[in-house]
C-alpha cells in the first residue's frame, strides 16, 4: 500500500535562535551534519512511505536545494509553497490530490514512534482525525496550594503535573479539507475545536516511549545529547 505523509517545514524557528539565524529549523544539524528532518524522512521511508510533500515557507529556496526530488532517499519528495504562513492546518488545503487517508506531522519531531502501525490503526478505526499523544510530567517550583472560601485546604510542596500533549504527528482524512479554510491562517487548535463543535470523530493514540519537539535550545541540546545514545542507535533505520 502507498503511503503519503506531509511534512510542515515552514516555520521560522524564533524560538530556536540563535540556531536558526542561517539555517530553517528542519536543516538545524542533530549529530553526525543529518538534519532533524532528514531523520524524519528516512523514518518514513523504512515505515513504507514514497511520497512526501514538504509544506515550506520560510528559507524555502534551502530546504528545496537539500531534499531536492528526494531520489536519495529512494522515494518522491515534493513541495507546497505557502504565499504566506497558514499555520498548521493551513497548508493542506493547497495540496493537491491527496490520497484518502495521509500522515500530517511538524519537522521538527525526533520520536521512535512506528508510523506504519500509527497509519494502520487510523485506517482500520477510518476517524477524520487521530492525534499521536505523549505524556509529560512538569515540576512545578512553587508551593500550590487549594483553599475553600478563603482557608487552607491542602499544600502540596512543588509537585509534578502529569499532562498528555499531542506529538505534532497526525493521521487525517482527506474528508477533513471540508473543515479548513482556503488561503487563510488556520492552526491545530482551531481545526480541533471545530471538530468538536461538529462532533466529528477524533481518535487519539496514545506513545510511552521516546519523544522529542525541538522547540527550543534547551530541546536541541538534548537531541544532541541523545544523538549518539539513543537517535543513531534505535531510530536511523
Amino acid at each position: 500500500m502507498k503511503k503519503r505523509a506531509v511534512i510542515l517545514a515552514g516555520g521560522k524557528g524564533t524560538r530556536l535562535k540563535p540556531y536558526t539565524i542561517t539555517l530553517p529549523k528542519p536543516l538545524v544539524p542533530v549529530g553526525d551534519d543529518m538534519p532533524v528532518l532528514e531523520i524524519i524522512i528516512r523514518q518514513l521511508k523504512f515505515y513504507g512511505f514514497d511520497h512526501i510533500t514538504l509544506a515550506v515557507n520560510h528559507m524555502s529556496e534551502l530546504i528545496e536545494a537539500f531534499f531536492k526530488d528526494g531520489s536519495k532517499w529512494g522515494l518522491k519528495i515534493d513541495y507546497s509553497e505557502e504565499p504566506m504562513p497558514l499555520g498548521t492546518m493551513g497548508p493542506l488545503k493547497n495540496i493537491k490530490n491527496l490520497p484518502e487517508n495521509f500522515l500530517v506531522m511538524n519537522g521538527d519531531i525526533i520520536t521512535d514512534l512506528n508510523y506504519a502501525e500509527f497509519y494502520k490503526f487510523h485506517t482500520k478505526n477510518n476517524p477524520i482525525f487521530t492525534i499521536s499523544s505523549f505524556k509529560r510530567q512538569e515540576l512545578v517550583d512553587y508551593g500550590v496550594i487549594e483553599s475553600d472560601e478563603g482557608r487552607l485546604t491542602n499544600l502540596r510542596e512543588k509537585p509534578t503535573i502529569d499532562y498528555e500533549v499531542s506529538m505534532g504527528i497526525y493521521m487525517l482524512s482527506n474528508r477533513i479539507l471540508d473543515f479548513i479554510p482556503e488561503n487563510k491562517e488556520f492552526g491545530f487548535d482551531q481545526l480541533m475545536l471545530k471538530l468538536l463543535k461538529e462532533k466529528q470523530e477524533v481518535l487519539v493514540k496514545k506513545h510511552d516511549s521516546y519523544w522529542l519537539d525541538i522547540g527550543r535550545p534547551s530541546d536541541y541540546e538534548t537531541a544532541i545529547k541523545d544523538y549518539q545514545a539513543k537517535i543513531k542507535k534505535d531510530f536511523l533505520v
